[in-house]
């Protein structure tokens, strides 16, 4: 069963304060989203159930490898989509915004097109 687009999104700012972080808290990722506790608290036992995630007994959250490459595809159309935005005149904040709606409803084959036509057109 493919992961909702909240499950990315989790995924995703997990891999992104994987980045700056030492160790990543369920308290980071709410701070993060802007989410309350209870809610990053049920969603990451839904993401550890699942499979995607894995949680020491510190608290610690570790994406797995299938989360990782999860959040790892999600980051990557995140930051190729803003780019792309940006570079067509759109402001970087509406950008970012609006490549967090697309990057979960755009087709891989529509993704490596993209990816493609920038490869060839640098």
């Amino acid at each position: 069963m493919p992961i909702q687009e909240s499950g990315e999104m989790y995924l995703e700012t997990i891999y992104v304060l994987s980045k700056k972080l030492d160790n990543v808290r369920s308290i980071d990722i709410a701070s993060q989203m802007g989410f309350s506790k209870p809610s990053v608290s049920r969603a990451m036992g839904v993401l550890k159930e699942k499979e995607y995630i894995e949680i020491d007994g510190s608290g610690n959250v570790t994406l797995t490898k299938s989360g990782l490459r999860i959040a790892k595809t999600i980051y990557e159309r995140h930051t190729v989509l803003t780019d792309v935005l940006v570079a067509l005149g759109v402001d970087k904040e509406t950008a970012t915004d609006d490549a967090c709606r697309i990057e979960h409803y755009i087709s891989d084959k529509t993704f490596k097109a993209i990816k493609k036509y920038i490869k060839d057109n640098k």
